[in-house]
């Protein structure tokens, strides 16, 4: 759903709302948002809704000397995020949630998102919250969706597929790509730019997991 895309199929194509969720901090929740939000920026117009109080997402987007290529707005109102679907001046809204189930914003998120992305580490005990968050807050909406596996020791691989696997079998669909865990991550976001610009050690190797992740995701929602 490119810019030239949009303008070609609909006289006003309606905006994609991804929320990027989970019950739990610490996930590599953020990081998804920024970099996802980062890389749909670089063809189509994206708007990044820092849902969480926490407020991280917007705390990194701010530290960007020249700014990010997408637009930021920090909201965590209930009633105001009620209304994104009114929003039609972007091609994808990414929302980037509070990690708490309970609250009130992730669920006005939830229910006019068209897309769900869910960021977990495989170990087991991140993946046992996770299936709980999918199958008390997803899945009863019945919201497309898909589990990110994040945060991945590239030494111990077997862990991620064992992981996929449970997954597959609940019949909870996950990515094929995953995001390795790298320090290029925490660097960019020190230095206030999103994987795609920073420049280091392992910075190609982190870039393209995310590359890949969204390659496989804007298949995914292309699709609904």
């Amino acid at each position: 759903m490119s810019k030239e895309n949009s303008a070609s199929g609909s006289n006003s194509p309606q905006t994609t709302i991804i929320a990027i969720i989970n019950g739990k901090g610490g996930v590599g929740k953020t990081t998804t948002a920024v970099n996802v939000a980062a890389i749909l920026a670089e063809t189509q117009d994206v708007l990044l809704v820092d849902a969480d109080p926490q407020g991280s997402a917007s705390w990194w987007t701010q530290r960007a000397k020249e700014g990010m290529d997408f637009d930021l707005t920090e909201e965590n109102n209930p009633k105001i995020l009620q209304k994104l679907r009114q929003v039609e001046e972007y091609d994808l809204i990414v929302v980037d949630t509070p990690p708490a189930l309970r609250s009130e914003a992730l669920k006005s998120v939830i229910t006019c998102a068209d897309y769900i992305i869910l960021p977990t580490p495989p170990a087991a005990m991140d993946l046992t919250a996770l299936i709980e968050t999918v199958k008390t807050a997803v899945m009863p909406l019945k919201v497309a969706h898909r589990v990110l596996l994040t945060k991945v020791d590239s030494r111990s691989l077997k862990e991620t597929l064992e992981a996929q696997n449970t997954l597959l079998e609940l019949g909870i669909p996950a990515c094929h790509a995953f995001v390795r865990q790298y320090k290029a991550h925490e660097r960019a976001v020190l230095e206030g730019v999103p994987i795609t610009e920073w420049r280091g050690k392992n910075a190609k190797e982190a870039q393209a997991d995310y590359r890949r992740v969204v390659e496989e995701l804007q298949r995914d929602w292309n699709q609904l």
